[in-house]
């Protein structure tokens, strides 16, 4: 059996286990479809948190970057398990204390102000169509390539089936898929991965095979970051070990990016809701570290794919006649991911540093895709790595609607236009919006605005520079109030959108010497949010204090609460 049928028997296997879920834990009241009846326990909120937050950037998109920055591509690993640190410590237990459905409604209701909770509606709204945007372009890379389809049809089926399981399971249904799409994206993940680590360095483990010594070929003996940055300068690239040499980013742009990701990682709205799915301030704790752990299984092994990768690459294809290229190559020119141009008419393909005669342009985003391909690995692997593929963009896509949903039929009409809503009326709306978002995001999927990583960088950003200080001052500062905390938020998102709509589609020729402080459009979330933190004290400053209540609920929030036996609840 070939790729395509491989790839058939995976993704029809997965897609029905998913529904098979959806239907089985099908949501019945508003609480269900929410917040999962909150009954759902840590190790399980866990995974299914870790399959929320890795989505098609971490599992298509980041080792690609990886592999083409080098060093500098661990912003990402850095930044967005960093973010979970701030996320547990100063966030997760204390939003599941206050026992609300939604972020907005914290927000409404710490700040004692409806408009601040429009604010935050239209603020996760628009954070989780960007966000949604590329896990709807990931969706659509992998069924291009892997089930010969046009891109635009495989994003038509990934829409259909996270309607099928968002808006009949609701947070109950997407909870249990995603523990076992977690399930599914981390075996295939891993298992290509040990794989070409065997046969590189003779070390099945990938987290060591990355320290390894290269077994074959003309580095044959060399430790395998040696040999890469020998690779790299033979061809005129950047050392790929280096740090802030020229080529790649400054010291200033990797800090702020590294800290716009985390902030932002903090701020996301569809990862802070799980934590109102389990039962207690306490198992929101271990829900926080139990996705720690899981993350983590990928994201050590995302470096080592991404030097594999980046070795077979490079040797596969520099140097090599074109009409001798391998059979993966010439599959994935049909999706335009990758190019060659023969400048100079020999007919050989030529990979540079050096732009005047560099002839092939290759898509990040191929990368980890690619690569058991490029490694020669059964076709079956291949049909694995696009199934785990499908469930991480698939996952966090559901996630994001969800949050979608749950802004426009709870925070908007159920609290602001129609208080009177039954719970009946309001979960059909909140289906029907859940349905709606699903259209949009597919629109999003068939134009995207940039690489999976980097719209999802985007994304970051604006979570960064529009909740991350609200939320943090919310719960330690009783003198934040809403003038502040609605001041704070239109200044971090409006400043951080602007900036990257600038530079993304007015100048997108800008450079670092045009960039504030040479701060890229991917880290200046960090601007944003130090923007937003410095506003809102100063607006809070010189405004009245918040209401007494308001002040007793936040004191009551950070007060651990006992059971009678002594433990904490």
């Amino acid at each position: 059996m070939g790729i395509v049928g491989w790839t058939y028997v995976f993704v029809i296997a997965s897609f029905s286990l998913y529904i098979g879920i959806a239907i089985r834990t099908r949501a019945d009241t508003t609480q269900s479809f929410y917040v999962a009846g909150r009954g759902v326990p840590a190790i399980v909120n866990g995974m299914a948190t870790g399959a929320d937050w890795m989505s098609a950037a971490s599992f298509i998109s980041m080792a690609g970057l990886i592999s083409f920055m080098g060093y500098t591509g661990t912003i990402y690993l850095m930044g967005w398990t960093g973010g979970y640190v701030l996320l547990a410590l100063f966030l997760a237990p204390y939003l599941r204390k206050y026992g609300k459905f939604t972020v907005p409604e914290f927000v409404g209701e710490r700040y004692y102000s409806q408009a601040a909770r429009v604010v935050a509606v239209v603020c996760a709204i628009f954070i989780s169509f960007t966000y949604v945007a590329g896990q709807m372009r990931g969706v659509g890379v992998v069924f291009s390539r892997f089930l010969e389809v046009p891109v635009e049809q495989g994003v038509l089926i990934g829409m259909l089936l996270v309607f099928v399981y968002a808006t009949l399971g609701g947070m109950r249904g997407i909870t249990y898929t995603q523990a076992a799409q977690y399930v599914v994206l981390i075996i295939a993940y891993l298992i290509p991965a040990a794989a070409i680590s065997w046969k590189i360095t003779g070390n099945p483990i990938p987290q060591f095979g990355f320290g390894d010594r290269v077994l074959e070929g003309q580095n044959a003996g060399m430790y395998l970051l040696e040999a890469l940055d020998q690779i790299h300068r033979d061809l005129a690239l950047p050392e790929y070990t280096a740090a802030y040499v020229p080529g790649k980013k400054s010291m200033v742009d990797v800090f702020a990016i590294t800290l716009a990701l985390m902030t932002g990682t903090a701020g996301l709205p569809h990862v802070l809701v799980r934590f109102y799915t389990v039962k207690s301030a306490k198992a929101a704790r271990w829900s926080a570290m139990w996705a720690l752990i899981f993350i983590g299984i990928l994201y050590t092994t995302a470096p080592a794919v991404a030097a594999f990768a980046r070795v077979n690459m490079i040797q596969t294809l520099n140097g090599t006649p074109y009409a001798e290229a391998p059979e993966w190559f010439k599959n994935w020119e049909k999706t335009g991911l990758i190019e060659f141009d023969d400048r100079n008419g020999d007919g050989i393909m030529v990979y540079s540093g050096r732009p005047e005669i560099n002839e092939l342009q290759v898509d990040p985003d191929i990368m980890v895709l690619a690569n058991p391909e490029i490694a020669r690995l059964p076709a079956w692997v291949v049909g694995l790595v696009a199934a785990g593929a499908l469930a991480a963009a698939l996952s966090t896509a559901a996630g994001l609607l969800l949050v979608i949903s749950t802004s426009i039929s709870h925070d908007l009409f159920k609290s602001i236009f129609i208080r009177n809503l039954s719970e009946r009326a309001e979960l059909r709306l909140a289906r029907i919006s859940a349905g709606v978002a699903v259209v949009i995001a597919g629109i999003f999927g068939i134009y995207p605005p940039g690489f999976v990583a980097q719209v999802v960088a985007f994304a970051f950003g604006l979570a960064a520079s529009s909740f991350f200080p609200i939320l943090v001052l919310g719960i330690f500062s009783q003198r934040v109030n809403k003038e502040g905390a609605i001041s704070g938020m239109l200044t971090g998102i409006l400043f951080t959108a602007g900036y990257i709509i600038y530079f993304r589609y007015i100048n997108p020729t800008g450079g670092p010497d045009q960039w504030l402080f040479g701060i890229s459009p991917e880290g200046i979330g960090s601007i944003g949010m130090l923007l937003n933190l410095v506003v809102t004290l100063t607006v809070s400053r010189f405004t009245p204090a918040p209401p007494a209540h308001v002040q007793r609920l936040i004191a009551e929030i950070r007060l651990p609460r006992m059971r009678p036996t002594g433990k904490l609840i």
